[in-house]
Formats: C-alpha cells, sequence, structure tokens
C-alpha cells in the first residue's frame, strides 16, 4: 500500500534536486569551506551559491543571511542576541502564547533571567488583533517575537502589525518573526517588512534536515553566545554541514511560484473542509482564513493519539499537533479556549506541492471508518 504523507508541517520529503545537490557535495565538493586550497575554494562556492538562493528569496543581501541547523538554533540566536544587544534599554519583551516551544521555552528562561515576558493571548479562533499587538507594544519594549503563521492552525499572525506599533512608539524594540511555516509558501521580504531578525528551515520546505538560516538586518554587530573558527562571523561558528547548506539552496532554487503553490493548497484544503463537514461531530479549528497548507481538526470520542494509529495502519499518517510537543496536549488549542475534550482528539493534516485529490480523498474515508470503528472504543 502506498503511503500517504500529511504531516509536511512537521518535515517534508527531499526533493530531488537536493538529493541530487547533496551527493555531489558529499563525494565531489567535499573540502572545507575554510580551506585555503582549490577544494576548499569549490566548497566555499557551494556556501556561496546556497547563501545567495537564500538571501534571493528573500530579496535581502547574501551577507545578512547566516546559516544555523535549523529552525531551533536560528530562533535562539535571535532571541538571546536581540536581548543581549537591547537589554540595556530595558526589559519588557512581546510574544504570543501560540508560538514555537523553541522561542517559548527562551521567553521562560528570559523570565528567570529578570525580563518581563508578555504573551498575546489568541481568541477562539487562534487569531491575535491588531489592537493587542499595539496596546502590548511601548516605549519600553526591547524585543517583540512572533511567527509567521501558526504551525498547527496555519493562522497568519499581525507581523507587519508588530512592526507598525514599534515605529509609532518610539520604540528600540527589534522584531524577530519565526517563518518556518511560511518560507517557500509566501512572498517573504523582511527588509521591507521592518523585520530585523527572521528565522527559515530547510527540512520544511523539501531540503534536508539539519540546516537552517538567520537573516539579520544590516549585517549589524551581532553578540555571539558560542565561540570557534568564526564561521557565519561569529554568530554561529563552527564548520558549516555544507551537504545540508548545498541541499536546502537546491530545495530553494527549486521552489515554485508562491501563487501557484497556493491556489493548489487552496484546492486541497476546500476538498477536506468539505468532506470533514459531512462527518457527524468533527469540529474543524483553523479560519478559513488561514494559511491554506495547514488544517487542524477534532474529532470529539476519539483520542488522537488512537485515530493517528488507526490511519497509520492504513498507511496514513497525519499529526496529532506540533512535532516539537512529543504528544503533548497542544499549548496552541489551550490558549485558544478549547474544551480539554477537543484539544485531547485533535488532528492536523498539511500538505505538500506533492499531495493530490486522491490522498485528500483517501484521508477522509479512512477517517469515516475510524470513527466508525472507534468512538465506541474510546
Amino acid at each position: 500500500m502506498e503511503k500517504i504523507y500529511l504531516d509536511n508541517a512537521a518535515t517534508t520529503r527531499v526533493c530531488e534536486p537536493a538529493v541530487e545537490r547533496m551527493l555531489y557535495v558529499m563525494t565531489q565538493a567535499y573540502g572545507n569551506p575554510s580551506s585555503l586550497h582549490s577544494m576548499g575554494f569549490e566548497a566555499e562556492r557551494e556556501l556561496t551559491a546556497a547563501r545567495e538562493a537564500i538571501a534571493g528569496s528573500l530579496s535581502v543581501s547574501p551577507a545578512e543571511v547566516y546559516f544555523t541547523s535549523g529552525g531551533t538554533e536560528a530562533n535562539n540566536i535571535a532571541l538571546f542576541g536581540a536581548v543581549k544587544r537591547n537589554g540595556r534599554r530595558g526589559k519588557h519583551i512581546v510574544t504570543t502564547a501560540v508560538e514555537h516551544p523553541s522561542v517559548l521555552r527562551v521567553m521562560e528562561q528570559l523570565e528567570q533571567e529578570g525580563y518581563t515576558v508578555e504573551y498575546l493571548m489568541p481568541d477562539s479562533s487562534g487569531q491575535i488583533s491588531t489592537q493587542q499587538v499595539e496596546q502590548a507594544i511601548t516605549s519600553d519594549t526591547i524585543l517583540v517575537s512572533m511567527m509567521m503563521v501558526n504551525n498547527e492552525t496555519g493562522v497568519y499572525m499581525p507581523v507587519e502589525a508588530a512592526a507598525n506599533a514599534i515605529r509609532r512608539s518610539n520604540s528600540s524594540a527589534l522584531l524577530h518573526v519565526d517563518a518556518v511555516q511560511a518560507y517557500g509558501k509566501l512572498a517573504l521580504k523582511p527588509a521591507r517588512m521592518g523585520i530585523d531578525f527572521m528565522s527559515v528551515s530547510s527540512h520544511k520546505i523539501h531540503g534536508p534536515k539539519g540546516a537552517g538560516a538567520l537573516y539579520i538586518a544590516g549585517q549589524k554587530s551581532f553578540p555571539a553566545r558560542t565561540f570557534g573558527g568564526g564561521q557565519e562571523k561569529g554568530v554561529r561558528p563552527g564548520t558549516e554541514a555544507l551537504p545540508a547548506i548545498a541541499g536546502f539552496g537546491a530545495a530553494v532554487r527549486a521552489l515554485p511560484n508562491p501563487k501557484e503553490l497556493k491556489a493548489h493548497f487552496e484546492e486541497l484544503r476546500a476538498a477536506l473542509r468539505e468532506q470533514l463537514s459531512q462527518l457527524d461531530g468533527v469540529v474543524i479549528h483553523s479560519p478559513k482564513d488561514a494559511m491554506p497548507y495547514v488544517l487542524s481538526f477534532s474529532v470529539p470520542g476519539i483520542k488522537a493519539e488512537t485515530l493517528l494509529h488507526f490511519l497509520a495502519s492504513q498507511n496514513i499518517f497525519v499529526s496529532s499537533g506540533s512535532a516539537c510537543s512529543k504528544a503533548k496536549p497542544s499549548h496552541v488549542l489551550t490558549a485558544m479556549g478549547l474544551a480539554p475534550a477537543l484539544v485531547e482528539s485533535s488532528l492536523r493534516a498539511s500538505f505538500s506541492r506533492y499531495t493530490t485529490l486522491d490522498e485528500i480523498n483517501a484521508l477522509a474515508a479512512a477517517l469515516k471508518q475510524g470513527m466508525e470503528q472507534l468512538v465506541k472504543k474510546s
């Protein structure tokens, strides 16, 4: 039975161009980019080409792109670096209660270090209003961190409102955006949007795991937390994971036009929403104006883990929430005020450019079958 993979918000299958580039680097251009010989120069060219690809996709300078091991490390570097650079000007930080754990855990650490963190709470649809953002950001705020798109519900966060509020408040606050779920799916231009730091990741866009990037506006001096040979201008020292980075660059170059991709996702989401609406009791959490490649829903009466394993037995793979939460109840849906029964029965389907309508139909059919078989057992 062919696998139907609908957990693309967690990770994606690596595309052929990325595989080919990685194989070439691992077997041919395998020198150290810092080495002063011809193989080192060839490796450095691969590193430069990947950096230029990521920079081009964000409409920024290659000098503003720093490679990391992924989105989590990029978030950590940005947040700790921002408060170290701006910490003398205040202690107030603004974020949301629905951020990725790699942001929320950093915020917990910063609170222990004496910073005051204000967590904006979403409404029942997962959305945070412009008014909330404007009221939270003051002249004392030193950092705002907000994801571009929520990884569980697909809700767009008011990032541009945050940038505008920072300007109006005469605040020295730096704006960090976790764009891991939006990158490759939206046309992102952080420099024009007033964003100081933006985190992106390779394995969400059909590149390999182990590579990510951090945009730092303006090539400004940035305080390091780790020290070594000075790679990435000291922001993230250590020999670069060149095969993964080269694969990342190839995956970026292979990305479809975001408008075409959005149309594809909208067709898939519409089909799944329609079929879920015909299943008695199913509750859809993602609002209709959310990012169309993610759909969060609950099947009350059946625990998520039970239904997830049933679907897996049919070779259909979805998620019970964020892959980084390790099966814990969703902090996103909990923050939205959903009843525990809905949180515990929530699933997330997420699509890629390779997802087909036939796979959506197979998921809906399997859900119907699972509901018939499992509702009395749960």
